[in-house]
């Protein structure tokens, strides 16, 4: 082992709520000061690398990823949000002689290993008791593990997951249609085992589950296993449309790593595509397979402009405008009549009707929404939403049904409360993650109501970034111009801004984030007179929010 002591910047360089990247040895340090204190962690984000100085600092030692809403803490390198999957390093800091000096092992090098794995129970865990069981294998499962343990958790846990493999990234499945699930999975079989002292038994379903006598029932009752802690984490499943020719062999729907062997397969040079749906999933694939040298992309949506319900007309007709660049066909508010099989293989589509006019197509993607993977909930005494969906409360508990104190409902189906004092279902991996990091904290011992503001991303010529809640959204405020792929959009609903999206404008969106969750976002008329998000000091010592203490 190797320790150095340097000097890496002169004091009077760094001020308070700033941050600043150093060289340190062969790699990088960040150096974050709060009031009199300085940090240093590892200086890129454990998600993508993004270099974390061009993110946002706050006073409460927050700092927020530019890209994607990753968030660690400045003290200690700890995981705040997710999507970050492995902590910072965190090392030791001196003011000395008007220099700030930090030690590290140089053994690690700072350049190469910009992460590491939080404080883990990973021997002598618990095996008494019947632990955590949950079910489902993505985002939510992986970062409630990691939570789980992270918070000291020591019990057993076991996972019960249809998929074949660990849970994965699955944004790159639709943002790169990647095929190799041993390529994005987050922890291989083999370290959820040793290293987490996890159970997960791949390629089984809970087709059941008696919440009176805390069991899973495991594909049709070939197996049981008890439970102390249930999070239920399944996901959704995609839609398919009512429509004649929907269950052809090549029509598709897109989620899992089966689904993106299929689209990848299909999509060779000169096949003809057709999309449904203009939303996330559809236009991320849209973007995806417009590189390859396929003889024509049709899209067809129900409203005027792509990801119009999300983002409003003005940004929907930018996106629409770059993609027809790059020779997509849009049909909008339009829906698809039928399905027309080939003559030489009645069991494929061979064309795609809309308006009364026939596109032909060699496959179809269809992306029109997921409906909560919760039918096996029937009969169990927890009570679904109509949608299928589960209400829990501010914890993430169920709070429908009988005996739902030990029961915990993530991700895709968990009907929470949001800030308005609405509760709402938001299908999202990042969301999800986020809520299996609040459950695992919960369940460990140090309960954590779950206040994240949900932030989105999406390739579509540009970066588009996004956060907030802005469904039913009333007016937008564009600054910038979404033709050119470079603005930023404020949603407003009750006179406030509820949610913000930006292109080719980082880090405004990440500093977005923390203004909505510290209840210091701009207003609408303030926004409208030239008020700039970056310009607002959250990182100082003198903005340090008020902290509330758990009940």
């Amino acid at each position: 082992m190797s320790i150095k002591t340097i000097a890496v910047l002169d004091e009077a360089e760094l001020k308070d709520g700033q941050m600043k990247e150093v060289a340190f040895e062969e790699g990088k340090v960040l150096l974050s000061r709060l009031g009199d204190e300085v940090h240093a962690t590892s200086a890129f984000c454990t998600h993508y690398g993004a270099p974390l100085a061009k993110g946002i600092l706050t006073s409460d030692g927050r700092v927020v990823c530019p890209w994607h809403g990753a968030c660690f803490n400045v003290c200690s390198g700890d995981i705040e949000d997710a999507p970050a999957p492995m902590a910072l390093h965190s090392f030791q800091t001196q003011v000395k002689d008007g220099k700030i000096y930090v030690t590290a092992n140089t053994t690690i090098t700072l350049k190469n290993n910009m992460s590491r794995q939080a404080t883990l129970l990973s021997t002598g865990v618990n095996s008494t008791g019947k632990g955590v069981v949950i079910v489902g294998g993505g985002s939510g499962t992986f970062h409630a593990v990691e939570s789980l343990r992270e918070h000291g958790y020591a019990g057993p846990i076991t996972i019960l997951t249809k998929e074949s493999h660990t849970p994965i990234d699955r944004t790159k499945l639709s943002k790169a249609l990647l095929t190799d699930a041993a390529k994005i999975e987050w922890r291989t079989p083999a370290d959820l085992k040793i290293k987490y002292g996890t159970n997960i038994r791949l390629g089984v379903e809970a087709t059941s589950v008696d919440i009176e006598n805390k069991v899973v029932t495991i594909d049709n009752g070939k197996d049981t296993l008890g439970y102390d802690k249930l999070i239920l984490a399944p996901g959704g499943t995609p839609r398919r449309l009512p429509i004649e020719g929907a269950q052809l062999e090549n029509v598709y729907t897109f989620r899992s790593i089966e689904d993106s062997k299929k689209v990848d397969t299909a999509a060779q040079a000169g096949k003809r595509l057709v999309v449904i749906g203009s939303s996330f999933i559809s236009m991320e694939l849209v973007a995806t397979l417009s590189k390859r040298k396929l003889a024509s992309i049709d899209v067809i949506g129900l409203e005027e402009f792509p990801f119009e319900v999300v983002l409003g007309k003005a940004v929907g007709a930018g996106i629409k405008k770059y993609h027809e660049s790059q020779g997509i066909k849009f049909h909008m508010s339009s829906k698809v009549e039928k399905f027309i099989p080939q003559e030489e293989n009645p069991n494929l589509a061979g064309g795609v009707v809309v308006n009364g006019v026939t596109l032909p197509c060699d496959f179809v993607v269809m992306g029109v929404g997921v409906a909560p993977a919760t039918q096996f909930l029937k009969g169990s005494g927890l009570e679904l939403e109509r949608d299928g969906g589960i209400r829990v409360n501010k914890y993430l508990r169920v709070v429908s049904g009988k005996d739902q104190k030990n029961v915990y409902a993530i991700g895709d189906i968990a009907k929470y409360p949001q800030p308005d004092g609405t509760e709402s279902r938001i299908e999202h991996w990042n969301v999800a993650g986020n809520h299996g990091r609040s459950v695992g904290s919960t369940i460990a011992g140090k309960a954590q109501p779950f206040v994240k503001i949900p932030v989105f991303w999406s390739a579509q010529g540009q970066q588009l970034r996004y956060c907030g809640v802005g469904v039913g959204y009333e007016d937008v405020i564009i600054k910038g111009d979404p033709d050119e792929l470079k603005f930023v959009a404020y949603y407003v609903k009750a006179d406030k801004i509820v949610a913000v999206a930006s292109m080719q404008n980082d880090p405004v969106v990440a500093k977005a984030s923390e203004l909505l969750r510290l209840g210091l976002m701009p207003s609408p008329d303030e926004i409208k007179a030239g008020k700039d998000l970056l310009s607002i000091d959250i990182s100082t010592a003198g903005t340090k929010p008020e902290v509330i203490a758990e009940p």
